[in-house]
Formats: C-alpha cells, structure tokens, sequence
C-alpha cells in the first residue's frame, strides 16, 4: 500500500507542478504575452468570429432570418454540389489552378534570385539604389497597376508602338485569351519581387561572414559561395516561405484579376474568387458563394498541411 501511494503522488504532483511552472512562466514573461496582445486581437476578431457566417455555406440563407433562423439545407451540401455539378466547375476550377501555379512557379523563386543578384553588389549607394526602384511598384495601387497594363498594352499603347517603329503589327494583349495568364503573372512579378525579397535580405545579413572568409582561402569563387554558402544558410526561410506560399495558392489576387476581365477573355479568366464575388454581391446568392468559397480555402488548408507535413520529414523546417 505504501508503494502504491508513493507511486500513485508523483502523478498529481508532477501536473500541479507543471500547471505552476506553465503559470510562472507566464507571469515572468507577462511584457511579451501584451506585446503580442494586439495582434492576436486582431485576428481573434476579424478573422476567427467571422468564421461564424461559414454556416450559411450549409443552409438556405435568409436575409431577413440571419444566420442562425435560417433552415438548414436538404440535404446539407446542397450548394456544393450545386458548384459542383455546375457547367462552370470544370471550366472556372482548371482556370484558378492554373494561373495560381503559374504564378507561383514564376513569383516565389523571383524574390529571391533579386537578393541573392543584389546581396552580391558592393557599391553601397548603387545597391540602394536598385533596392528602393524595385521596391517602388509594390506601392502602386492594384487600379492603377492595371490601368497602366490596359494604357502600355492596349491597340495604340506604348509596347505596339514600339514594335511598330520595326514593321512589327500590333499584338491584341488585352482581348487575347492566352496571353491572359502572361499579363496577370508577369505584372505580379514586377510589383511583388522587390518587395518580397526584403526578407531574403534580412535572412542573407545573418549569414557569418567567417563561412565567406572559410569558403574563400578554400579557393571558392563568387558564384560558388552563393551556391554553397548563402543558399544553404537562407534555405529554412525558403521553406517557410514556401510553405506559406503554397497554403494561399488558391487566393489569387481577386481584384486585380476582375478589373482585368473583359468579355472577350471570361473564359480563360474566370476564378474560383472572382465567380464568389459575382454569386454573393451580384446575385445575393449568399449560401452558394460561401459554399464555393469554403471550398477554396478547404483547399489552401489541405495544401498548407500537406506541404508542411514534407517539409518536416524531409528537412527540420517547418510552421509547427
């Protein structure tokens, strides 16, 4: 009996023990729990309580009865399989994977090809120079960024121009379905490289400059240090990067993509956010657009899972 008892109190004293640590733990670093206080405000409060509407995706909603007076759907997934079972599911489904991962094949190995290129630049002015111009178009507004796409790229635009000055005819850009996908990619990389390389400049200053001095009186050149030495050393913030990327991959950019939709190329432009967009606020059907919009991000959360799930048995990298 005594045995057992012994036995039987490290138990509860090991769980009181770590419920005061856990609690000291807290009360000592209480300053860095109100320095992330806001933060977790605002994502307690604009993005998890909004989860609430989610509901409506499994009912046939009402206005005037809102969320919770709404009856239920029958069956429950009534909307998606309406979305599924539609003309346009095959059509607007192909569309988003497509322009997502071209855009992603393109835009996340770009940012950091940029800082590796400018890390390289010695000129401390010249490297500020060309940091600041490819940083500038990130603050270009998405209305504006268009607008120059519709004034350099339309008939009389600036590009047909110049290809006129050598005889060239002048390319239909806007109001050609397959060069929709290049318009949309190409002018994301141009705003968002600079911008996104910042972080690859901070992980490249963290890099020791000992394994440069090593890799150098080994007799390694300049390209072989960036191969050998910066590469490996930003390669955790790569992953993470990655990871992140490929969890909003479905979440292209639902504005940019609207206002350069024309009636001529719906059919290669139509996406998965901008037909959310038409069925909720054009045609007030709310329980469908949430339905396919739920989709989408179920999507993105399978994919984030997946990718991190990889990243942490290939590597040590990984959110969690």
């Amino acid at each position: 009996m005594l045995i057992a008892k012994k036995q039987r109190a490290p138990a509860s004293t090991k769980t009181a023990a770590g419920r005061n640590y856990k609690w000291l733990m807290v009360k000592r670093n209480k300053a860095l729990y109100l320095f992330i206080l806001p933060a977790f405000l605002y994502f307690f409060i604009f993005a998890y309580i909004p989860m609430y509407g989610v509901q409506i995706a499994f009912k046939d909603f009402i206005a005037t009865k809102g969320f919770g007076g709404s009856p239920w759907a029958d069956p429950l997934f009534k909307h998606f399989i309406t979305f599924f079972s539609s003309v346009r599911f095959g059509e607007i489904f192909w569309n988003t994977i497509r322009i997502s991962l071209y855009y992603l094949l393109i835009s996340f190995p770009a940012p950091i090809i940029l800082a590796l290129m400018i890390n390289e630049v010695r000129g401390t002015r010249f490297k500020k120079l060309v940091q600041n111009i490819t940083y500038m178009p990130y603050f270009i507004s998405t209305v504006v960024l268009v607008g120059m796409i519709d004034l350099f790229f339309s008939n009389s635009g600036l590009v047909n121009q110049l290809t006129g000055l050598f005889g060239l005819e002048p390319v239909l850009f806007l109001q050609k379905e397959a060069l929709f996908d290049h318009m949309y990619v190409w002018s994301g990389v141009w705003q968002a490289t600079g911008y996104g390389s910042v972080i690859y400049f901070a992980a490249l200053a963290g890099v020791s400059p000992e394994l440069h001095e090593a890799a150098t009186i080994d007799g390694a050149t300049r390209l072989q240090r960036v191969i050998h030495v910066n590469i490996p050393a930003i390669m955790p913030t790569i992953i993470i990067m990655l990871i992140i990327s490929v969890g909003g991959i479905m979440n292209l950019s639902f504005e940019k993509v609207l206002l350069m939709q024309k009636d001529i190329n719906i059919a290669s432009s139509e996406v998965i956010s901008t037909y959310v967009y038409k069925l909720g606020i054009q045609k007030a059907q709310y329980s469908l657009s949430s339905a396919v919009g739920l989709f989408n991000n179920l999507i993105n959360l399978a994919l984030l899972i997946m990718v991190n799930r990889v990243a942490r048995k290939v590597g040590e990298t990984s959110l969690w």
